[in-house]
């Protein structure tokens, strides 16, 4: 049974290093992800309240905190916020800008949850025919929030956000936010693996422009003990970030704002290819410029 369950993607894996190592940070994330939706209902299910509100807008012990996208949509619908709010969001970004913005994706966003198990059904049933899908579509779809809100007056993608919509309904029981988030996994099982986090979702673009300079990167530092196996590639929800990174001959940091930083390609990989770095401790961060990368390019030298 337990076979069973495991994902293709990390067999090699498990095999080499073990169950735990293989499942390592797919296990942090999952508590990272329930443990955050908890503090959210814990107030309006038991009267524990550490945090009220919800992912747009919450506070925390007296400390105001914003989702920039919701600020952002609400001075495009004409509405300029309060300072809390202001400042609450100047720290998410902050902290997210450091961490690298898709972050937000893998290790706090409930949605996830229900996207990676309908990639797992994907893989367990051999439900592999995928649409083409552009990963442009989810620009388009922000920018299409923020026109929509210029015309509503209104934080115009509150009204259909899965992550929103997921939190009221394990508050107040079943309802429409139920149908969205069914909607968002038959759509990653049948139309496209990895369809709503890695093609439509706005909020995934917009973090990914957040984090394109963030300096929490993963690195593919003992590249040369790559074995082609594949499943790096495979279990990645972006697998286009890995390339440069793991098959290029310069900067072994993955630098694509795309990158969750979910850790997928490190507990996939049988070989211990990849882990955890920075920009900092890899010389690459000098004003979001890959120095070391180009040095080993032969570009920008003094010669």
């Amino acid at each position: 049974m337990i076979g069973w369950l495991i994902s293709d993607n990390r067999r090699l894996s498990v095999a080499e290093r073990g169950l735990w190592r293989s499942h390592k940070f797919w296990l942090l994330r999952r508590i990272s992800q329930v443990s955050v939706l908890g503090l959210f209902v814990l107030g309006p299910w038991f009267g524990i309240w550490i945090v009220r509100g919800n992912f747009g807008a919450s506070d925390i012990f007296g400390l105001h905190l914003a989702d920039p996208y919701v600020v952002l949509q609400g001075i495009a619908g004409g509405a300029w916020p309060a300072w809390p709010a202001l400042t609450g969001a100047l720290i998410v970004a902050a902290a997210y800008f450091l961490l690298g913005g898709r972050v937000y994706c893998a290790w706090v966003c409930p949605v996830n949850v229900v996207t990676d198990t309908a990639y797992w059904l994907r893989e367990k049933t051999g439900l592999t025919r995928d649409r083409k899908l552009d990963r442009r579509a989810r620009l388009m779809i922000l920018a299409a929030t923020f026109v929509a809100s210029a015309v509503t007056g209104t934080v115009a993608w509150e009204f259909v956000n899965p992550v929103s919509l997921l939190q009221r309904a394990f508050i107040s029981g079943i309802g429409f936010g139920w149908v969205i988030i069914l909607a968002v996994f038959l759509v990653d099982l049948f139309v496209a693996r990895r369809a709503w986090c890695s093609h439509l979702c706005p909020v995934g673009a917009f973090w990914s422009i957040i984090g394109r300079g963030s300096v929490v990167r993963v690195s593919a530092k003992r590249r040369e003990a790559c074995t082609d196996c594949g499943a790096c590639f495979n279990i990645c929800p972006e697998p286009h970030v890995i390339t440069p990174a793991l098959k290029g001959t310069g900067t072994r940091l993955i630098l694509s704002g795309d990158c969750q930083n979910c850790g997928g390609c490190i507990d996939a990989c049988p070989v211990s290819v990849f882990e955890f770095s920075s920009r900092l401790s890899e010389g690459e961060w000098v004003g979001g410029a890959s120095v070391t990368g180009q040095k080993r390019d032969g570009v920008g030298s003094s010669a």
